[in-house]
């Protein structure tokens, strides 16, 4: 159904493009007069030499850090954008979602659009006619569905545009990660939906962070990293090389990672752990006193207000496990004067069962970003007796321990059974 040879895609940095048309001529105007004045032009390969083929009826998810070029790929699959060498051959009708409300025209109402993304897509008229019911049953937007979709939320534009491609019946289905912008029930019902598309023999590219559902959906994955194609396989062994690969860039020193995100009036240099008591330690213990400790360094050199740290810890899958956050713990916002390069957090009992985890880093100043490093980290935790009773306990039972207690008794007594 797909074969690609040596698909290579360039981007031009610093050439035209960056801002409106009379202001490029503009400037092509003024380097044509100073003839020596070039602006400096650099080729970015957002993808280079991928190539692989994709079988009827092969559900394949395509994986790989922020960068890596899994959207380029998308869009170059979809007939979006061209690549710059190689070779792309389809057969078979394609729907594609890539971006959220991607065709919408946002006065038209919910059905106008129906109708609109679904000629964009390939749909006749009668064919969106004879779905119509079903498409609005399934994205849950029956109230609203004669109401203007610029007043829709995201959820509701990302329902619709799903509910549309879905109900192409297409030979080929591309979706990329927009289902995260969905919740939690939508996000099962649409894998439900690709489900049972992959049964009925159609082909499905699937591109996510949501490893378990990589795993639960796909058979083969492919692994993509900084536009090369580093694994294809079974998607179980294709996982394992992505996580590792995450693991040893996470091995790179925070103060020298490049991937960051954020207007950098801040940059974040180090983590380190310690125990309760402030004594630095290789892991931690479940059930034990921790301590995480976050340096950084106030590049802007003034009073930072209303600041907010997120620490979020994911399992080797990349399931989020847990987030620790000072909009959590703090009633008014967090203001630091310059010469504060410190933010502690303090666990009193370390929930987490034994196991490797990795964290990210998002430090924002006045509600934005201003330092953001995904995958900053990994930390280990040992096992311990996070219920005093002398029991260590394995990790059959999930990742996150929660305090508790039961009692017993009589509708006239109650006995405490546990502490």
């Amino acid at each position: 159904m797909i074969a690609a040879r040596n698909v290579s895609k360039a981007y031009r940095l610093g050439s035209i493009g960056a801002t409106s048309l009379k202001e490029e001529l503009a400037r092509l105007w003024t380097r044509a007069r100073r003839r020596s004045s070039r602006p400096v032009v650099e080729d970015f390969w957002a993808l280079r030499d991928v190539s692989f083929d994709v079988q009827p009826g092969e559900v394949v998810g395509i994986i790989g850090r922020n960068g890596a070029g899994k959207s380029t790929l998308l869009k170059i699959l979809s007939r979006i954008t061209a690549q710059t060498a190689g070779e792309i051959r389809l057969r078979g009708r394609i729907a594609s979602l890539l971006e959220v409300g991607t065709g919408f025209h946002p006065d038209l109402t919910g059905r106008e659009n129906i109708f609109l993304n679904g000629a964009i897509l390939g749909m006749s008229k009668h064919e969106i006619r004879r779905k119509l019911d079903e498409i609005v049953a399934f994205a849950e937007i029956e109230p609203f569905i004669d109401t203007p979709v610029k007043r829709y939320s995201s959820g509701m534009y990302v329902r619709l545009a799903f509910a549309v491609a879905a109900h192409l019946e297409p030979e080929i289905l591309i979706v990329d990660e927009v289902l995260a912008v969905g919740d939690l029930a939508f996000q099962q019902k649409c894998l439900g939906k690709m489900g049972n598309a992959a049964r009925s023999g159609r082909t499905i590219l699937f591109v996510s962070h949501n490893l378990p559902a990589i795993q639960n959906l796909c058979q083969r994955a492919i692994l993509l990293d900084r536009g090369h194609v580093v694994g294809d396989g079974p998607s179980e062994s294709i996982v394992r090389e992505h996580v590792a690969l995450n693991a040893n860039f996470a091995d790179v020193t925070l103060a020298n990672r490049t991937d960051r995100n954020g207007t950098g009036l801040v940059r974040m240099s180090s983590v380190s752990f310690t125990d309760g008591a402030g004594a630095p330690v290789n892991a931690l213990t479940c059930g034990a006193a921790s301590r995480l400790i976050v340096r950084f360094e106030n590049i802007a050199r003034r009073r930072l207000r209303n600041v907010r740290l997120d620490i979020g810890i994911d399992d080797q899958l990349g399931q989020r496990v847990a987030l620790l956050s000072t909009g959590f713990t703090t009633d008014r916002p967090l203001d630091l004067e310059v010469d504060i390069d410190t933010i502690e957090v303090r666990i009193d009992r370390m929930p987490l069962m034994s196991d490797r985890y990795a964290f990210t880093l998002y430090f924002a100043v006045g509600g934005e970003a201003a330092d953001w490093v995904q995958n900053a980290g990994v930390f280990d935790v040992e096992a311990g007796d996070f219920f005093k009773t002398g029991k260590v306990l394995s990790r059959a039972g999930g990742r996150l321990l929660i305090d508790h207690r039961f009692t017993v008794g009589t509708s006239r007594s109650v006995t405490t059974a546990g502490s």
